[in-house]
């Protein structure tokens, strides 16, 4: 810990409690409704404005980086701040606290999504798959607008759409985000102003070294193991872990990695499927607490309470391996112009991921009439122009699938 190696450790970091972090991070997961946007602004008022753990531009910075990542945005963010205020069982804290009330109430859900029979059932379940059409879409709406400003990243995200809606095959979703990163550090030199403020964090460069080693030996082993052992168990881990690893850009852009992992072998149905994406966004917390639902409810074992926890640790965990790698190097790797020019590019492709998904599967799976049209209209109007909580959104469609059932 004395090395020059380890000089960006941050010793007076740590000044907080576990038990401090976890309060307080689990009163923020049962109330931070509105996505990972709405998310960072509920942690800055809570840890910037009234708390004064971590200062603006230190924030500023730390949001970036998380942002320049794969992984969940807002629950990596929380993880950093936990970590500084209580070292790594706070980081811990900060993910507990702030990600088990939605992956509860999402178990319940599951648990009681196959009790939804007759009109009444099929009508509330249609209805949330039409909330997953207003979520995406006002998604990849806002993401263009701020990621996609220019004719070049535009052109990069209309490319990676046409790909994908050419074939959905997570290795040709991975391609494509790979060749935006690569078109954007040929097309997206532009002059930018170099970052500013500084990350101090308690993670030494050998911590990080290892932390980084772990998230590509598992990415790499996890399906070697799969094969070899043929294990349900293992290859659950292995798609709830690629998922996570592979998602830039925030929350909504892993529903197109997890559909592949679980409905294309036929784990689950698409309309199981989207009408647990629809019921996730009625809860406060992560996007990423889907998965709490979806181990709960896939074929193969261990589902149930077991799957649960699988899905949650398989998904959480590369985003918090790859954090915690990143967190020494990240000052300095961040200010060099071709590695901001490769993540331009990189988030243009993941607009058209998240673009083509928005039409196979959400579309095509659940806009089958004028009425849904409309109802999808109406979320998406109340989300992109009235900047309504999504909790109203889904109550709305719900209530509107159930009258079209019923009439």
């Amino acid at each position: 810990m004395n090395s020059s190696a380890d000089a960006s450790v941050d010793r007076g970091a740590c000044t907080g409690s576990p038990l401090e972090v976890l309060r307080i991070f689990l009163k923020l997961g049962l109330t931070c409704f509105g996505g990972p946007i709405a998310h960072i602004g509920y942690f800055r008022d809570e840890f910037v404005v009234r708390r004064k753990w971590i200062d603006e531009h230190a924030y500023a910075d730390l949001v970036g980086l998380c942002q320049f990542l794969p992984g969940p945005a807002s629950s990596q963010v929380g993880f950093s701040i936990g970590l500084m205020r209580a070292g790594y069982l706070g980081a811990l804290a900060a993910w507990t606290g702030f990600t088990l009330p939605s992956a509860a109430v999402l178990i319940v859900f599951a648990y009681g999504a196959g009790a939804l029979t007759g009109p009444l059932g099929t009508g509330l379940l249609h209805g949330l798959k039409l909330t997953a059409v207003a979520i995406v879409a006002q998604a990849v709406w806002g993401m263009a607008r701020n990621l996609c400003p220019d004719r070049e990243r535009a052109s990069i995200a209309a490319a990676a759409a046409i790909i994908l809606l050419l074939s959905t095959s997570s290795v040709v979703q991975i391609g494509a985000i790979v060749l935006g990163g690569l078109a954007g550090l040929w097309l997206c030199r532009c002059e930018m102003a170099a970052p500013s403020g500084h990350v101090a964090m308690p993670v030494s460069r050998t911590v990080g070294l290892i932390t980084l080693a772990a998230f590509f030996i598992l990415l790499a082993g996890l399906p070697v193991l799969r094969g070899l052992t043929g294990s349900a168990g293992v290859a659950l881990f292995d798609a709830f872990y690629r998922s996570g690893a592979l998602v830039f850009g925030g929350g909504h852009v892993v529903l197109p990695l997890l559909r592949e992992a679980f409905v294309a072998p036929g784990w689950l149905s698409d309309d199981a499927f989207l009408a647990g994406y629809g019921a996730a966004q009625a809860v406060p917390g992560p996007l990423f607490t889907f998965a709490a639902y979806l181990g709960t409810v896939v074929a193969p074992e261990p589902h149930g309470l077991a799957g649960a926890a699988l899905g949650l640790i398989g998904i959480f965990l590369p985003g918090m391996l790859v954090l915690l790698g990143a967190l020494p190097f990240w000052d300095a790797f961040r200010k060099r112009t071709g590695a901001q020019a490769m993540m331009r590019g990189v988030n243009a492709a993941v607009v058209g991921v998240l673009g083509a998904a928005l039409y196979n599967p959400v579309w095509i799976t659940t806009v089958h009439s004028p009425k849904d049209f409309a109802v999808a209209l109406v979320g998406f109007v109340l989300l992109a122009a009235w900047r309504a909580p999504p909790l109203v959104v889904v109550a709305f469609s719900a209530a509107a699938g159930v009258v079209m059932a019923l009439v």
